[in-house]
């Protein structure tokens, strides 16, 4: 049966977000040997991880259309907020021993507060600012009108842009915008919101947002190999989620999915189940799949392996291994406490 109020195209985004954010990890350890490995392996490589960059400001945006505008109680957050705590805490420990005794990579445990112990938990790191001020922005968004959920939207994206072009001057804004910061990630988290509440009202077309995704895509792609070769290594600011085409290419696929069916995707009950039980363990996949992805970096270089077999391969054994685990930890108490 299907679950009240529950949007399989929000589901269909996080399922496939969470298997695009291994492909990032794969492929950017292929980009990163840019001269070591054949520039055809780069390029395909590279086209992949651009592709695939859309799928972290997703799972903002899914955060957003989910929990914005609700009326919670503060007893609900402060739960929320104390599992989240006990993901990170357990998680920084696994990849603290992890690193310290496999990978023989240095980490001071002093530097928990401001450096993750393992690169990706940098999510849970943002997560936790906007976790905090989630029961005001509830408040904000229920409170405003639609013209001025508009006035906001493009407050926040004009400081966002100039953000950014700012920052490849080398310069920056003396003020952050409230609520939005010198991080992109809260508007992310505003931006699904908007997008998924009036997704049935905003005159972009599907076509035209496909093609805006796509040429966004290119855009991304094309400035990443031009620097690459221009300065004879992986260059990796265009790839950053500040980005502006990172950003139209995320936004812009966002609401090409959520409009997908009518806005709303009818699958059926086999369909409905796999994807609840793949979106059940996402957020365990992306928190355990660097453990698969690292016992393969530390015995085998990215030039030792053709990227056409290795990238593919990689991310269809990572994702299958991944969820194996998780699916396992979860059928414990505890193990769907910490995934």
């Amino acid at each position: 049966m299907l679950m009240k109020g529950k949007n399989y195209n929000l589901e269909l985004i996080r399922m496939v977000s969470f298997v695009l954010v291994i492909a990032i990890h794969v492929t950017n350890y292929f980009c990163r040997a840019y001269g070591k490995i054949p520039q055809g392996e780069y390029l395909f490589s590279l086209a992949l991880d651009t592709a695939a960059r859309v799928s972290v400001p997703c799972f903002f945006m899914i955060s957003g259309a989910l929990l914005l505008g609700r009326q919670e109680s503060l007893k609900k957050h402060l739960r929320r907020f104390v599992r989240f705590l006990i993901v990170l805490s357990f998680w920084s420990a696994v990849y603290y021993l992890w690193n310290r005794f496999y990978m023989g990579t240095p980490y001071e445990l002093g530097d928990i507060l401001t450096e993750p112990a393992e690169a990706h938990l940098w999510y849970l790191y943002a997560m936790i600012p906007i976790y905090l001020a989630l029961p005001f922005f509830q408040v904000m968004c229920r409170g405003m009108s639609m013209k001025l959920e508009r006035a906001f939207l493009i407050v926040t994206t004009a400081a966002v842009v100039l953000n950014y072009f700012l920052r490849l001057a080398g310069q920056e804004l003396y003020y952050d915008i409230p609520l939005v910061g010198d991080r992109i990630y809260a508007y992310y988290l505003y931006v699904g919101y908007y997008l998924y509440k009036y997704r049935r009202h905003i005159p972009l077309g599907q076509c035209p947002a496909l093609i805006i995704c796509l040429l966004s895509m290119a855009a991304t792609f094309g400035i990443t190999w031009g620097v690459t070769v221009e300065q004879g290594s992986h260059y990796e600011g265009a790839l950053t989620y500040e980005s502006v085409f990172v950003l139209l290419a995320a936004v812009s696929f966002f609401l090409f999915m959520i409009r997908l069916g009518d806005a709303h995707i009818r699958f059926g009950e086999g369909a409905r189940k796999v994807i609840d039980l793949f979106c059940g363990c996402s957020f365990g996949i992306y928190l355990i799949h660097i453990i698969f992805l690292d016992s393969y970096k530390k015995y085998i270089e990215a030039a030792d392996l053709t990227a056409w077999a290795a990238v593919p391969g990689l991310i269809a054994v990572i994702s299958l291994a991944s969820f194996l685990c998780v699916w396992v930890l979860r059928r414990f108490k505890i193990g769907r406490v910490i995934t």
